[in-house]
């Protein structure tokens, strides 16, 4: 029995169908994520990601930009149940209320600081002002928010626990679309001069 699980041990492995699927983007993404790249193609670039190196683009609405690194962009992830972001915010740079309905997230701030905080199904609300070196959890598909803290530019890196973990920003789902104001009105309670003035800012119609 012995000498068996050695020769076990000892034989070349003919598969990496168990230990990986680094994903076939050519291909069509589906529920459990994308197709695996055959191996005979596989390099140690498809294990490694560089997008962090630079920061992101802040220049826009939220003076903030987030930098993926999903299985879109890196095919590594996929399958293994994460993934991670690279999150920049300008001074008075904001991520609104949003949520990942795929993922619990994990923050760390590497510069400055940052405002962040969730809101749980109890409406309870839980923030604190982190700074470098700080961590902090957003369980998954709960409300929460990230704002600069200091007046610099703010860095954090965020991973996930899914290689696709979706994303719904509150302020674009409810002005950005084209959700009626009337509807809008009645759900948020806000009156029709305050919802077209958003609609008009982040290009929403109806």
């Amino acid at each position: 029995m012995l000498s068996f699980l050695l020769l076990l041990f000892l034989l070349p492995s003919s598969s990496n169908a168990l230990d990986f699927c680094v994903g076939e983007l050519t291909l069509p993404e589906t529920p459990a994520g994308y197709p695996c790249k055959p191996p005979a193609k596989l390099t140690v670039d498809d294990f490694i990601f560089t997008g962090f190196k630079k920061a992101g683009n802040t220049s826009n609405i939220i003076s903030a930009a987030v930098s993926p690194a999903f299985t879109a962009q890196f095919p590594g992830v996929n399958g293994l149940g994460i993934s991670a972001a690279r999150l920049d915010l300008a001074p008075n740079g904001v991520i609104p209320l949003h949520t990942h309905p795929a993922a619990s997230e994990l923050l760390i701030v590497t510069q400055g600081a940052i405002l962040a905080g969730f809101i749980s199904s109890a409406n309870d609300v839980y923030y604190k002002t982190l700074k470098k070196g700080d961590l902090m959890v957003f369980p998954q598909g709960l409300l929460h928010f990230q704002i600069n803290a200091r007046g610099i530019n703010s860095v954090a890196i965020v991973s996930f626990s899914s290689p696709s973990p979706g994303l719904q920003i509150t302020t674009l789902a409810l002005f950005a679309g084209s959700l009626p104001s009337p509807i809008i009105e009645k759900v948020t309670f806000l009156d029709d001069a305050q919802v077209k003035k958003l609609k008009a800012v982040l290009g929403g119609t109806g």
